[in-house]
């Protein structure tokens, strides 16, 4: 692989990544805005930095997910040194456009689509395992968002009964005056005594936490579950996110000759810096465009989405985030009924997902052609 092929590949490596940070960021915190906990500046650095631990985390926990992508999408004759770079200027072109226009859109997607273009280009349609892209694929992206809508259909009573009275107690830290003995004096006796203050946990009913004084800081006890909720979600989401595009880009930390830790290290960071500065759009679509939700029905919806995608992280199941996220929050809508949803935002974001393979697809075969040669390479 020539200097210029493994420049090209970091970049397009590190902007698939920050690609991803954009658009995803928000499947994890839209209910923290959405049902009125915070605002979107703190959820969004929130969201960042559990997903970044995640992302790094995942270069132990989720090795599986880079083989199942390395090894199930593209037959070994169609691999080349190209080939990567096509894909990650297909996925990243497709996942851009789409947070530039608000749509929470599927990187899991745009990778599949990637590589099947490119290989198709590259090889013909034999360029494509197709049995195992459909088993190891295709089915976890098809079922992953009704499984997370049944879930909270079916969980919902169940969580509203456990969560709904945590939301009338608070947790209060509070300074409490303790007695201090001082130093001395050279005769044996105590100088002088005095106090000093230990902070305290206090848990109390709601109403109670803003009449207690001097109080440090405190957070009704749904709200910290939710914001826990969340943090878990965008953890969730750079443990199955962040080796997918390792997977694509495996071919740079063979080249430098390093192991995958130091592309794992790269996505992480190139993640944190999209969600940071340009997660704002789709968390927005999320969180306002779908359905009103309150605190309760959010931090289910984040709980069931947490749990669905890190055991599919666990055993190499390439869901979609963004579908299970969706999923999740439709299934709050239904809920409520089905005057709560707003449908048109739901068919857009439909339409968005089924066309995001055919054109991530087009772009990385069109590419894989041009930095080919015209097909020569």
């Amino acid at each position: 692989m020539s200097a210029v092929t493994i420049f090209v590949l970091f970049w397009c490596t590190a902007a698939l990544a920050y690609a991803n940070g954009s658009n995803d960021v928000s499947k994890g915190i839209a209910t923290l805005v959405g049902s009125g906990v915070t605002n979107y500046r703190r959820a969004i650095l929130w969201g960042t930095a559990w997903t970044v631990a995640g992302s790094l985390v995942a270069a132990i926990f989720s090795q599986r997910m880079v083989v199942t992508f390395n090894e199930s999408v593209i037959s070994p004759q169609a691999r080349s040194d190209t080939l990567p770079i096509a894909v990650l200027i297909g996925a990243t072109g497709w996942v851009l456009f789409a947070t530039r226009t608000g749509l929470p859109v599927s990187t899991t997607h745009a990778i599949t689509g990637a590589l099947c273009g490119a290989a198709i280009m590259a090889y013909g349609w034999r360029g494509v395992l197709w049995g195992s892209l459909v088993h190891q694929i295709v089915i976890p992206l098809l079922f992953s968002p009704l499984i997370s809508c049944l879930a909270l259909w079916g969980l919902f009573p169940a969580l509203r009964y456990i969560f709904t009275p945590l939301n009338r107690r608070c947790a209060c830290v509070e300074a409490s005056s303790a007695p201090v003995a001082m130093a001395a004096s050279p005769a044996g006796n105590i100088a002088s005594q005095g106090s000093a203050l230990d902070p305290i946990l206090v848990v109390d009913h709601l109403e109670n936490c803003s009449a207690r004084s001097p109080a440090l800081g405190g957070i009704a006890l749904g709200d910290g579950l939710h914001w826990l909720s969340s943090g878990l979600t965008s953890f969730a989401r750079g443990l199955n996110d962040a080796p997918k595009i390792v997977a694509v880009g495996l071919g740079l930390a063979l080249a430098l000759h390093q192991d995958s830790t130091f592309l794992f290290v790269v996505v992480a960071l190139a993640m944190g810096l999209g969600s940071a500065l340009a997660g704002q759009r789709v968390t927005k679509t999320l969180a306002e465009k779908i359905t009103a939700m309150s605190a309760v029905e959010g931090l289910s919806a984040n709980l069931i989405t947490s749990i669905l995608v890190t055991f599919a992280s666990r055993w190499g199941m390439p869901v979609s985030t963004t579908h299970v996220s969706t999923g999740a929050i439709t299934g709050i809508g239904l809920r409520r009924g089905r005057c709560s949803l707003q449908w048109n935002t739901v068919w857009v974001m439909l339409q968005a997902w089924v066309i995001t393979l055919p054109v991530s697809a087009g772009i990385a075969g069109v590419t894989w052609w041009v930095v080919s040669g015209g097909g020569r390479g």
